[in-house]
């Protein structure tokens, strides 16, 4: 048995971000990532977001399209391309693959003595093209031969865990769609993992907003203090079968994944709980799903308790997060978050009801009940 987990990083992010120095302790999805013991490629892989410099282009498993880093932060430009990459690897094969060399590639060779070509160079002085010659083997050769090597019984997993941040988290719910509109994929059982999943303007389109039966469980943490205009996070509608499980938080949209400034976007260890609080029921979901962790919190009772007692106790400084924005200018509804519950906009704390776990929902508050979380344990 095989299990799949996809780590999706957010806007601007990376798979490097582990070290990011805005990130005391390591950006989450990439910290997760890097944590992983299992088979690179046959049993988790990890997708850069939209807008965080195409540094994956050789490995992608489907040709890239030339998108700038702003068409990127602003509009996710490129994650199409993600989800289709990622379908590739979890059926094992490739309809695309990089032939030619790289330029640390040809570097390399050239400083070692190999006899190759002399770079050819074509096209303008703005615009200039650059051939470092042929590969005798691909990134994708590679990859594709580690998963048949790891991978037990076939190919394709027997379940596939989806992890992701921000944009990151809004391509969890655009691959678990893809899945079920693939017949080779549609019985797969899929978990999804997300941190404040935000689509950005213009991008609240079904494959966005909405699951279907193919997922079993939905763990979702949401930031509240989050007031940047083109923020709204999502709420996906589910369908009936699926466990949904939805928290909020205080701080920004990247305090919940590692960022303890006092603005939530700079350097800084003033505000870590959220973060901390968030990669323990990360890790506790992945350990429940069939995801082996090395360097866990586990973080027991007390000390959960300690942390929501230091986000009490700090409360005046979540809410003066509420002036800062990402964007430039903030925006609330009735003096909340705006989300989008599916596709409908609502005060942040008013999604709670029957079908979600707790069924506080975003007004949750764990101070007035500590057991919240007992669901994902």
């Amino acid at each position: 048995m095989t299990v799949l987990t996809v780590y999706f990083c957010g806007t601007g992010s990376n798979k490097f971000d582990d070290s990011n120095p805005n990130f005391w302790n390591g950006e989450l999805i990439s910290t997760l990532a890097s944590n992983n013991l299992g088979r690179e490629f046959a049993e988790w892989i990890i997708i850069d977001g939209p807008g965080s410099g195409n540094l994956q282009d050789d490995d992608l498993w489907v040709k890239s399209g030339e998108h700038y880093g702003w068409t990127g932060n602003a509009f996710g430009a490129g994650w199409y391309e993600n989800i289709n990459h990622a379908l590739h690897m979890i059926k094992g094969n490739f309809n695309w693959k990089r032939e030619k060399l790289s330029e640390k590639q040809y570097e390399l060779l050239k400083k070692s003595g190999i006899n190759i070509n002399n770079v050819e160079v074509t096209g303008s002085l703005l615009w200039r093209h650059y051939d470092y010659g042929d590969r005798k083997l691909s990134q994708q050769d590679v990859q594709k031969q580690i998963i048949k090597t790891f991978r037990k019984d076939g190919l394709l997993p027997n379940r596939v865990n989806l992890v992701g941040w921000s944009r990151g988290g809004i391509s969890c719910h655009m691959l678990a769609n893809a899945m079920l509109a693939d017949p080779e994929l549609a019985a797969i059982p899929v978990n999804i993992f997300t941190v404040d999943p935000v689509p950005g303007p213009f991008n609240f389109q079904a494959d966005k907003t909405s699951l279907g039966k193919n997922v079993e469980e939905y763990v979702a943490f949401y930031a509240r203090d989050e007031r940047s205009k083109g923020f709204s996070c999502v709420i996906p509608e589910t369908d009936a079968s699926t466990l949904v499980h939805i928290y909020p938080l205080a701080g920004r949209h990247a305090t919940l994944v590692g960022n303890a400034s006092i603005d939530g976007a700079s350097e800084g260890r003033a505000l870590y709980e959220p973060g901390m609080i968030v990669r323990h029921f990360a890790e506790v979901c992945l350990a429940r799903w069939g995801v082996s962790l090395n360097k866990t919190l586990k973080l027991n009772n007390a000390q959960l308790h300690g942390l929501h007692e230091a986000m009490q106790k700090n409360a005046d400084l979540y809410t003066k997060m509420q002036s800062n924005s990402y964007t430039i200018i903030t925006e609330s509804y009735k003096g909340e978050r705006s989300i989008s519950h599916g596709t409908l906009s609502a005060p942040f704390s008013t999604v709670q009801g029957e079908k979600f776990i707790p069924v506080s929902g975003l007004n949750s508050d764990y101070m007035t009940d500590n057991t919240i979380y007992y669901c994902l344990q």
